[in-house]
């Protein structure tokens, strides 16, 4: 087996780890209410459709009927269950059918009843996908603000803090909406730490966050001067007490929410390193999450991988986490992963003899990295050479974040397509 085809698998092996269907099935084993009790259904995220799907089998098996809900996915397909609505939103950019999916759940939440039940399944990407702006932005100033955090090197953390302020459904305000039922949310997580708050912007977590604290965060990044006259003067009115803030945990509606966090990061990573064993490759897991810089990850990776070879060891690591991109302009034409594989090559490719023994992956547990049609990119000792051969300037396409096309033109793109989970991304390296 060749090293990108070993990678390959270990790529299937880490999304196979994360599949929230299974994930979701087993969640629900313990999952009761009464007889008679009305269950709406709700699930957003790239895993919605796998985790619906899986919740409406497991509740049907155990004969519960299911009074209706939203199922919100990137892409279209018919519901699981006659009585829900499945919609297609926008990624990563919020459009007409986020917009549109928002309204379907609004409609579907003014049935409740208070002794309904509402399960609702999160995963990574739900920001997107069920975003609308706040009442008195437009939409058109949503999605400027989207974009502008997508290229302003914040991590995802801190644009859910952002982001969560101006959507409908962000900050804790689908569980005021679907109170007094009780609620139980389940989540995939995609987000460093695994906090509930985070996945999807929290649509039913309380906001932990102050919004002098986001003012802050936003002007630092120079986002904050960008966005619309109408975003400014709502954060200014609730920093001033005449705007009512983001619901927080001492909200009544909260004393009805139960979470339970059943995807992360780690069970990709374990993937990994027990279909490496099957391999009979001996696979070390970073503990420490992959953040920060994209670039500055990929020389840091590649320089630890270089060290293992110089050190004469053989076998692989694995890292979990995700980085960040700061962008000069919208454009550029690429994804973290790929922009972590580029530099990566350049140090691999100064390496001699020790860089010509480690070829890595880095790759998106969702199958998408950045606006592109790629899940990620690998890269070993030939990659920068190559795409100078092809006529394109590695150094300028990095330094301009247009990894994508360089990437393309030495055939070192890994396209996968969308795998239905999201617990960030995973790079795994080999040294042979």
């Amino acid at each position: 087996m060749t090293a990108r085809a070993l990678l390959s698998d270990l790529y299937e092996a880490a999304v196979a780890g994360a599949a929230p269907g299974p994930l979701t099935t087993a969640a629900l084993e313990s999952f009761v209410a009464r007889p008679g009790q009305r269950l709406w259904l709700y699930a957003f995220g790239k895993g919605a459709l796998a985790m619906a799907g899986a919740a409406a089998a497991s509740l049907q098996r155990s004969l519960f009927t299911i009074a209706g809900g939203v199922v919100v996915a990137p892409e279209a397909a018919p519901p699981p269950y006659a009585t829900l609505t499945s919609v297609a939103g926008d990624h990563p950019l919020p459009g007409r059918h986020s917009f549109a999916a928002a309204d379907r759940i609004s409609l579907a939440a003014r049935g409740m009843r208070s002794d309904d039940v509402a399960l609702v399944l999160m995963s990574g990407g739900a920001s997107s996908l069920i975003a609308a702006p706040l009442r008195g932005m437009s939409e058109a100033d949503l999605v400027q603000l989207f974009e502008l955090l997508l290229g302003s090197g914040l991590d995802v953390r801190q644009v859910n803090a952002v982001r969560k302020r101006f959507t409908r459904w962000g900050a804790g305000r689908l569980a005021l909406a679907l109170a007094p039922a009780r609620t139980h949310v389940l989540v995939v997580s995609d987000v460093p730490a695994d906090d509930p708050a985070d996945v999807g912007s929290g649509p039913c977590a309380p906001d932990p966050t102050t919004v002098q604290g986001v003012i802050d965060l936003m002007q630092r990044s120079g986002v904050l001067p960008r966005v619309s006259p109408a975003m400014r003067e709502y954060l200014n009115g609730v920093a001033r007490g005449l705007i009512p803030d983001t619901p927080k945990r001492t909200h009544p509606a909260f004393a009805h929410v139960s979470t339970r966090v059943i995807g992360t990061n780690r069970l990709a990573l374990d993937a990994v390193a027990s279909r490496a064993r099957e391999h009979g490759v001996e696979m070390q897991r970073v503990e420490a999450p992959l953040t920060g810089d994209a670039a500055q990850a990929g020389t840091a990776i590649a320089t630890a991988l270089v060290e293992r070879a110089r050190a004469g060891l053989t076998g692989g690591m694995v890292w979990g986490g995700e980085t960040t991109v700061q962008l000069a302009h919208p454009a550029a034409a690429g994804g973290r992963c790929q922009e972590l594989a580029l530099a990566a090559a350049r140090v691999l490719g100064a390496s001699g003899e020790a860089g010509g023994r480690v070829t890595l992956l880095a790759a998106g547990t969702d199958g998408r990295d950045g606006p592109t049609d790629a899940s990620g990119a690998f890269a070993d000792a030939g990659l920068w050479d190559a795409i100078a051969a092809s006529g394109r300037d590695p150094a300028l396409a990095l330094a301009r974040h247009e990894s994508w096309a360089a990437l393309h033109a030495a055939d070192a793109l890994l396209r996968r397509g969308l795998t239905g989970t999201n617990v960030m991304d995973v790079v795994i390296g080999l040294v042979q």
